[in-house]
């Protein structure tokens, strides 16, 4: 028998068992819809991983971390220097492959008040003009301050759009953006003015739904408009979250006005919470950063009481969470595709035994054992082929529920390779799944099953 024909038998065998092939399909449809929408989710949840990442700073900045002093200097542990601003200056003079460098010195239990309304920053950072070009920030309204106001210790300050929303009122609640510049605050008690406000950041995901709810007509106030005002959700899109949630000082006014007496005993305290560093050239990232430990090693004395912590870090973390889900909801996928093989591997058995008269027939009037092999391989891929083809279509309604359920900063997204996957998955567990019914029904005797009633 042609292959043609055994396709064609195989569709009507189904479409005389219409419910029975049905159900048989139901455990591939489940597999393949559950295998495609995995993978959606962990493509979502690496897509997530990579905006937050470019949103810190992107590849090439590269985090100055304290560590303890390495064992054979542990006497030496009580003279080690921590991060200070003659770090700074070292790596600024003596290490041309970092041509930035952004020192940082933060408060803790910040409160920023205006006319009753408080605001408890994420970050409130002193920091120099340059760290605006290296943590990627854009200021969208006013300006930034300047090196002269960060020597002369002015009390100004630029602020993220969350902080502007709990202090001045949102756009979504106002009907209009407020900006805030030249408005004067209350930093712990100390005024401050703000020169400049930063862009509202995003995922591409939260951009596209607030873009479709201020879309929406404004009939329903508990509806449509997500504000910025999250903190929890999602698990990368913090990120973006915690930008909007920084109000940046000059360096030196943060030492100044809140840190020249915080130190023990009320001695200052010169070390910086951060010092970030940005390579020339991710091609020179290793270079670049043996020729900052090296001047580190002078500025210390010889302790070793720093680290770097690169992107390349993170994305080796990322790859190694992704591979490990990917992995996680392929064996869950894989068992219920093997769920689905066991049931059309049933059902052909069942078949072959309501069929063993028309076997022996067609044995009787010539059908070789390998036209009766194929004819039983053919009918268990096209119940396969078929279930995956609606397994596909119903993976579509799956993301979509899923993509409801999840954070808007992962949401799942549909690939075309894990879509050509799934099928060919469910095409060959059809395959496998029909060698032993095939195999039993090849080796039928004619006779016998011509006498079987």
């Amino acid at each position: 028998m042609h292959l043609f024909n055994s396709i064609l038998v195989g569709f009507k065998e189904m479409w005389a068992h219409k419910l029975r092939s049905l159900l048989t399909m139901m455990g591939i449809i489940l597999g393949v819809s559950s295998l495609v929408a995995m993978s959606a989710l962990v493509k979502g949840m690496e897509n997530g991983m990579q905006e937050a990442l470019i949103a810190m700073g992107g590849l090439d900045k590269v985090l100055l971390r304290e560590q303890d002093v390495p064992p054979h200097q542990r006497h030496l542990a009580d003279q080690a220097p921590g991060r200070t601003i003659k770090d700074v200056y070292a790596l600024k003079r003596s290490a041309p492959l970092i041509p930035l460098v952004s020192p940082e010195m933060a408060l803790e239990r910040v409160r920023i008040t205006r006319r009753g309304k408080t605001s408890t920053p994420a970050e409130f950072v002193g920091v120099w003009p340059e760290a605006v070009q290296l943590n990627l920030h854009e200021v969208r309204h006013g300006r930034f301050f300047t090196a002269l106001e960060d020597e002369s210790a002015a009390s100004v300050m630029v602020i993220g759009t969350r902080i502007r929303d709990e202090l001045f009122g949102s756009p979504e609640e106002s009907g209009r953006e407020i900006i805030p510049v030249g408005e004067v605050v209350n930093v712990n008690g100390q005024p401050f003015t703000i020169v400049g406000m930063f862009a509202r950041y995003e995922s591409e995901r939260e951009r596209k739904e607030r873009e479709l709810a201020a879309a929406r007509p404004k009939q329903e106030p508990r509806g449509g408009v997500r504000r910025d005002s999250g903190r929890g959700r999602g698990q990368s899109g913090w990120a973006f979250r915690r930008k909007n949630d920084t109000a940046y000082i000059p360096l030196n006014t943060m030492w100044v006005k809140f840190r020249a007496a915080s130190g023990t005993g009320g001695a200052p305290d010169p070390r910086l919470t951060d010092i970030d560093l940005k390579v020339a050239s991710l091609d020179l990232l290793e270079p670049a950063l043996q020729q900052a430990r090296n001047v580190l090693m002078i500025t210390h004395n010889g302790i070793e009481d720093f680290t770097f912590q690169t992107q390349e870090n993170s994305i080796e973390n990322i790859k190694v969470t992704i591979r490990n889900a990917r992995m996680s909801g392929g064996i869950i996928a894989a068992i219920s595709l093997l769920v689905g093989g066991i049931g059309i591997m049933n059902i052909m058995l069942a078949s072959i035994t309501e069929r063993i008269r028309e076997i022996g027939i067609r044995k009787a009037i010539g059908a070789s054992n390998g036209a009766v092999f194929l004819q039983i391989v053919v009918e268990s891929v096209v119940i396969a082929v078929l279930g995956g083809l609606a397994g596909m279509a119903a993976s579509y309604g799956l993301v979509h529920l899923l993509a409801a359920l999840t954070p808007a900063d992962n949401s799942p997204v549909i690939t075309l390779p894990a879509m050509l996957v799934a099928f060919a998955f469910s095409a060959g567990v059809g395959l496998l799944a029909g060698l032993f019914p095939a195999f039993k029904a090849a080796r039928l005797d004619p006779i016998q099953a011509l006498r079987y009633e």
